[in-house]
């Protein structure tokens, strides 16, 4: 089967490929596909898959996104992780806050990633996910809770949000996460009750045995006269049962 994957610009073709076409064997063999074939003239992929049964369909469904991290300036060697089936794709239109201004663009992106990227690895860190920065556009990868926190600081910022604002959101919704899977951690399934109730009576001598008596006793009085088996049952004697015959 042929497929046609995003097409990238022309700068990241190279990336793509890799020295000796060593990137993109890496990726054929990730997502397991027969070939990629790459026109380093106008950066457009199409990739071989085998036949119907013989390749992973999630993958097929998740290389266009690994493509498309890469071309958006991403290192495949990180946006290869997308293939994983809890890594999902995401990417903010600078435009969408700032308009097609490249100096407010600019300003944005310098926010973004903060004096030595020190900014952008706080994100990273606090949302366990990747990002890359290209031109008019961020790309983020990573898990669903974290992905969604590190989408919203990353709008917070590019709508004028102070730094101190946005790492505070994110160590709020970091620790309280971490609340919520220690509780989760606790959560003890409760034995019934006849469960308790016996490890209960094994704490007092005897009071076992009464209560298995006093059971018998409540389950023949629910035995049907009319049904000969329950009736034949109810009459077979248990260990500690015997028959005492008296003369009035």
């Amino acid at each position: 089967m042929r497929q046609s994957l995003p097409r990238v610009p022309k700068d990241r073709i190279a990336v793509l490929i890799g020295a000796k076409g060593s990137t993109k064997k890496e990726l054929e063999e990730a997502a397991g596909c027969e070939r990629i074939i790459i026109d380093s003239d106008s950066g457009e992929i199409d990739v071989i898959w085998p036949d119907v049964g013989e390749y992973d369909p999630v993958k097929a469904m998740k290389l266009p996104d690994v493509i498309k991290a890469v071309g958006r300036g991403m290192a495949p060697s990180r946006a290869v992780q997308l293939l994983q089936d809890d890594w999902f794709f995401e990417m903010v239109d600078l435009r969408d806050h700032v308009g097609k201004r490249s100096n407010q663009q600019r300003r944005i992106r310098g926010r973004i990633i903060g004096s030595e990227g020190k900014i952008r690895k706080m994100i990273e860190f606090h949302t366990n996910t990747e990002i890359s920065i290209y031109k008019s556009t961020v790309v983020l990868v990573g898990e669903g809770l974290g992905l969604s926190n590190a989408r919203q600081a990353i709008e917070m910022l590019a709508s004028g949000s102070e730094h101190g604002t946005v790492l505070k959101y994110l160590e709020r919704e970091r620790k309280k996460f971490r609340m919520e899977s220690v509780s989760l951690d606790y959560i003890e399934v409760k034995n019934d009750d006849n469960t308790t109730g016996s490890e209960f009576s094994n704490l007092v001598p005897g009071l076992s045995d009464v209560a298995k008596r006093r059971n018998r006793r409540m389950k023949a009085s629910q035995v049907d006269p009319e049904n000969e088996e329950e009736v034949t049952e109810m009459m077979i004697l248990a260990e500690d049962e015997e028959i005492s015959w008296e003369e009035e």
